[in-house]
């Protein structure tokens, strides 16, 4: 009821600040997309509990447009907020009227921006990653990212086998999926990661959860994409033999897992322990790049990470680093490289800005010396 009630105050203060300003028709007209935007965005959240799965995903692709809309009318709103206080500062010019027709009109643009880039698949992002002492058999070693799909009511299968035929495209030698790949029940969504049993490479693929499986059944995640050719590695590590070279890869499980289930405290030792010592490369996944420093203290050479979607959309992204040590790309702490995608799919409002979708070639190579 609070967050209805604070977004009802939003939903408000934007009506306050522009229908003022505005000609009566586009007053009315700002009113009624309120109101009906006010309505539509808690709506979808009830309206997901519908039996019927294409109503439930109806109720949510209405909310969550509207949801994206508002937040840019939001963003823009206090934009003009700035505007508007500048040119009273340095002149007498009267801007209510041109702004206020300006904000509706930029946040529609944007909205059809955002989702364009949200619904399009991923593009590949090729990452090189200099190692130290990298064996030679090991040189060019390839891993295809994805992470943050957010499998859900808006993201469905064929959204998925889009980004599994790009994947195979890149004919890497391991493929990793770093958390959040759904986002509700394996009742309602099973059909839709169906694609994942698709992938391909020489050595397979390899999951780590996000918080969001643990917020949709993990036991229940975990168990069905096993049973897709995904191999889970919860705290566990397996050993990959290249051209004679061996590769560590491990995983970890959320950071915050151990909130909802005590047996999956996100563990790095764990997940290292027994690992051949003369390896010659020590690869954890870990979905939160806040994972990073404990990674460096047990010794991995690079962790992959997500988590982030890079903000999403600006102006978001400037928050995540109040959370997250690394936003996006490629960042060196102490002997550790993290590699922090930005998200294969996209969680709520369908909006991408500034922050675009990839998938990640990640290639290792020798270090100069």
């Amino acid at each position: 009821m609070r967050a209805i009630g604070l977004l009802g105050l939003l939903h408000l203060y934007i009506g306050w600040r522009l229908a003022g300003a505005l000609p009566a028709p586009a007053a009315i007209a700002m009113i009624v997309g309120l109101l009906l935007s006010c309505t539509l965005i808690p709506a979808a959240f009830v309206g997901r509990r519908a039996h019927d799965r294409r109503v439930a995903d109806r109720w949510s692709w209405a909310g969550m447009l509207a949801l994206g809309l508002f937040a840019l009318l939001l963003v823009f709103t206090l934009a003009r907020e700035v505007i508007l206080l500048l040119a009273w500062l340095v002149s007498s010019a009267n801007l209510g009227t041109p702004t206020a027709a300006a904000v509706p009109v930029l946040a529609l643009l944007a909205m059809a921006a955002g989702l364009v880039g949200a619904r399009r698949t991923a593009r590949v992002r090729d990452v090189e990653v200099p190692i130290a002492g990298l064996p030679a058999a090991l040189h060019g070693f390839t891993i295809a990212q994805i992470s943050d799909v957010h499998v859900g009511p808006t993201v469905k299968g064929r959204y998925v086998a889009a980004i599994v035929a790009a994947v195979n495209e890149l004919q890497a030698d391991a493929v990793a999926v770093t958390g959040d790949l759904v986002d509700g029940r394996v009742a309602d969504l099973k059909h839709d990661v169906a694609p994942l049993a698709d992938l391909r490479s020489r050595h397979g693929t390899f999951f780590v959860t996000g918080n969001h499986e643990y917020y949709s059944g993990v036991h229940e995640w975990t168990a069905l994409l096993s049973t897709l050719g995904l191999r889970v590695l919860t705290n566990e590590h397996v050993v990959l033999n290249h051209d004679g070279a061996s590769l560590v890869m491990a995983g970890v499980a959320d950071f915050s897992a151990h909130l909802f289930v005590p047996g999956h405290r996100s563990d790095r030792q764990r997940a290292l322990a027994g690992a051949p010592v003369d390896s010659g490369l020590r690869v954890l996944l870990a979905h939160q790049p806040r994972s990073a420093s404990a990674a460096a203290d047990a010794g991995f050479d690079v962790q992959l990470s997500g988590y982030t979607h890079g903000g999403q959309y600006w102006p978001f992204n400037l928050f995540v680093r109040l959370q997250q040590p690394f936003t996006a790309g490629l960042h060196r702490l102490r002997s550790l490289w993290v590699y922090t995608s930005r998200g294969t799919g996209y969680w709520g409002p369908p909006l991408r800005l500034g922050a675009p979708s990839e998938i990640t070639r990640v290639r290792f190579v020798a270090a100069a010396r």
